[in-house]
């Protein structure tokens, strides 16, 4: 599965949440050399595209409605799957996954993106999901 998708541990308490990034995630991306945060509006969506290089293990954190998008490659189905943004939620994408976020409620979506590799906006195509 080039995609995979789990929801993080809270380790919060009365002063409220506290995620960290699984082990997990660090093994996959081998090192972070990228991150970016980001908000998406109600109704817009992130992505669209895939990496031909690098990995990315993305955190959705809670807040909001939102939807993934994604394929495992330009001659597989296209996929989904809905979140009602009660939960902080990682996603690790393999390089030639198309993949795109939704948000599907009424406030911002807000991601944190770990790379494996430094931005290269050659190495990021273009592949409609949603």
């Amino acid at each position: 599965m080039k995609i995979h998708i789990s929801e993080f541990a809270n380790h919060g308490d009365a002063r409220g949440s506290s995620f960290s990034l699984p082990q997990e995630a660090l093994s996959f991306l081998g090192r972070a050399a990228d991150m970016h945060l980001a908000s998406t509006l109600p109704g817009a969506i992130r992505g669209n595209h895939y990496h031909t290089r690098k990995r990315e293990a993305i955190v959705f954190l809670p807040g909001t409605a939102w939807s993934l998008h994604w394929d495992e490659g330009p001659d597989n189905a296209i996929c989904h799957e809905a979140f009602d943004g009660s939960a902080c939620i990682l996603v690790l994408i393999s390089p030639g996954c198309s993949h795109a976020a939704r948000n599907d409620g009424e406030s911002a979506l807000w991601l944190v993106a770990c790379s494996s590799e430094a931005y290269d906006p050659a190495e990021t195509v273009a592949r409609k999901v949603v």
